[in-house]
């Protein structure tokens, strides 16, 4: 039988949003951990969830390995090989990169929940929160983050 260890209980006190700009320089992997950590511990919220929300439809948000970039190169040659450029889509208004963005983002997230106890993101040794941008050339990404606790 399994149990569930409660980490922390509290009533819902406080909620904050915020927005968060990311300047890419092409396709690719851009940790913002660091970034999303300082927030939420500048909010005050101790224990809560955080939602990111990416709101675009060409880059996506995905929790991964952050202690080996070989994974980040790996994962993009899987997207590669999943939506190639060069796979003839009626939708090429934007460029031959933009239908496999669409496919890319499809296939990954646009939003994360992440658990937050004692101020601090709760993910594992190993995991780091990335916007991937799956476009060319470099874009201003918009995020918008959402804390909800106590």
């Amino acid at each position: 039988m399994l149990d569930v260890e409660t980490l922390s209980e509290a009533s819902v006190t406080q909620q904050v949003n915020g927005r968060l700009v990311v300047e890419t320089d092409g396709q690719g992997f851009i940790e913002i951990t660091e970034a999303l950590s300082r927030w939420v511990f500048g909010t005050g919220v101790l224990n809560g969830l955080l939602t990111v929300f990416c709101r675009h439809t060409s880059a996506s948000l995905l929790i991964q390995e952050n202690a080996d970039p070989d994974v980040r190169q790996d994962l993009m040659a899987a997207l590669d090989r999943l939506a190639p450029r060069d796979a003839g889509y009626v939708h090429a208004t934007e460029g031959p990169d933009d239908m496999p963005a669409h496919i890319r983002t499809m296939l990954s997230e646009v939003s994360l929940s992440i658990p937050v106890v004692d101020g601090q993101m709760v993910l594992g040794t190993w995991q780091g929160v990335y916007l991937v941008e799956h476009r060319d050339r470099p874009h201003t990404r918009d995020l918008i983050v959402h804390l909800i606790g106590a």
